[in-house]
């Protein structure tokens, strides 16, 4: 069986509260193995024998705007997956060391030359970003508090869908489902 990792938008944010058990039963009754939530926050991981990611996260889109009455988008990596982004260095050591806070923004497929060119338009004197594959990371020098950059501001000027993760977060997945035990 292969480990997938679902990372979902909108769960325990702006007033919409799930609960990791009920999470975890919707994944079940989806057939998914094996299922586990990781902190409060949308992120499950499951096994499943075969799969096409697409068909994964279209299904698990389906069921969970059936079953929680709003839009869920879905993310999905492999644990091989998650490996490579918490070992792809996108900024500088030194750069990433004074840093508040460095997050990885998930998304469906590669920017396009246009996204990534708007993407640039939001980089400021405390916001800076990197795009590689189907992730974007987000390094923001000061309190994330005091950056004009929101997840909302990414998705209605590049017109896609995402969620972030703190890098803390992906490393501790990354650690835990490692498939290098």
């Amino acid at each position: 069986m292969k480990k997938y990792i679902a990372f979902l938008r909108a769960i325990n944010v702006g007033g919409h509260n799930v609960k990791m058990d009920a999470l975890k039963k919707y994944f079940e009754e989806l057939g998914f193995k094996n299922v586990e939530t990781f902190i409060a926050s949308g992120n499950v991981i499951f096994e499943s024998k075969s799969g096409n990611i697409e068909s994964f996260e279209k299904k698990i889109e389906t069921y969970l705007h059936k079953k929680l009455g709003y839009e869920v988008a879905t993310f999905i990596r492999t644990n091989y997956e998650l490996e490579e982004i918490v070992n792809y260095k996108p900024f500088e050591t030194d750069q990433l060391k004074s840093a508040q806070a460095l997050n990885v923004a998930f998304i469906k497929e590669s920017m396009s030359e246009e996204q990534k060119i708007k993407l640039e338009s939001f980089t400021s004197d405390i916001d800076s970003f990197h795009t590689f594959g189907k992730e974007v990371y987000w390094m923001c020098k000061k309190k994330q508090s005091e950056s004009q950059f929101s997840n909302s501001l990414f998705e209605k000027g590049l017109k896609i869908k995402a969620t972030f993760r703190g890098i803390n977060t992906v490393q501790k997945l990354a650690a835990k489902y490692s498939s290098v035990k």
